[in-house]
């Protein structure tokens, strides 16, 4: 598994998405990915599921060194104290001292940038998260995280695949030399139908979703969190590691309409 490197942690390209999946489905799901050779396990406090993955992570006794746990707080949870009681409860059920990266989950227009990261570092500082971060954030947020506040921004987690574009924020990001992190890569399924994946799939003896994959982590920066609960998509998901795709891939890739948001709450910021 390739590693980015990001204020002092090591993020895997591919981890393991757990939106929508609770109970005994989602502790199913993070041991047997856990067994097949995922090390960055993805959650939420508003996933309701960190109980269910501190226990997939306790069955399967892997050494806490080599595993990487980001969780979030909710974007209604940002006021100091707020973060802090969210913050505890997170750690509590995934059953860990540490996470590996907590990020903003969602901005909110009324939070208080400043106080929101100083909370941050401070968990930060008392050794409780490795690195911090941000998802949905827009160039003009991560501007003022990196730039005004000068908060030490390990990655912007947000939607990009083959049929959504985000080279503004990539830019940015690659500027800064901050990672960004693929949510929904597949764009909920939607990638498995397209006919120019599917073609380069044959080409290659994989499946759309394998090609769209790879196009995403063979990108300078760029991790991704498929989601997937059954044991023979993870697979398939982590052999999409070892495709190899063309300059000639890429560009039918690149031709692809990059316009399909899969995912826009009414709490959203105005995207770039």
């Amino acid at each position: 598994m390739d590693n980015l490197t990001t204020q002092g942690i090591s993020l895997p390209r591919l981890g393991l998405g757990t939106f929508r999946m609770q109970g005994d489905v989602c502790r199913a799901a993070v041991e047997s990915a856990l067994a097949i050779g995922y090390r960055h396990i993805d959650t939420a406090e508003m996933y309701a599921n960190e109980e269910a993955i501190g226990a997939a992570i306790v069955a399967s006794r892997l050494p806490r060194t080599g595993l990487h746990v980001t969780t979030k707080v909710w974007h209604e949870n940002l006021a100091p104290d707020a973060i802090r009681r969210a913050f505890d409860a997170s750690l509590k059920k995934l059953r860990l001292d540490h996470v590996d990266l907590y990020l903003v989950h969602w901005p909110s227009r009324s939070a208080n940038w400043p106080a929101v990261f100083e909370t941050l570092m401070r968990l930060k500082e008392e050794g409780r998260i490795r690195a911090i971060g941000v998802a949905n954030f827009t160039t003009a947020l991560l501007k003022i995280a990196i730039e005004d506040i000068k908060a030490p921004i390990a990655c912007n987690q947000v939607e990009y695949h083959a049929m959504l574009g985000q080279s503004k924020v990539l830019g940015y990001l690659a500027a800064k030399s901050i990672p960004l992190v693929a949510y929904c890569p597949l764009a909920q399924g939607r990638i498995a139908s397209d006919p120019v994946l599917a073609a380069i799939g044959r080409k290659h003896n994989a499946t759309a979703a394998q090609v769209a994959l790879k196009w995403l982590v063979d990108q300078p920066g760029v991790a991704a969190i498929p989601k997937a609960s059954r044991r023979e998509s993870q697979q398939a998901n982590f052999d999409a590691l070892k495709l190899v795709l063309d300059d000639d891939d890429r560009s039918k890739i690149a031709a692809l309409p990059k316009d399909m948001r899969c995912v826009s709450p009414g709490f959203a910021p105005g995207w770039d």
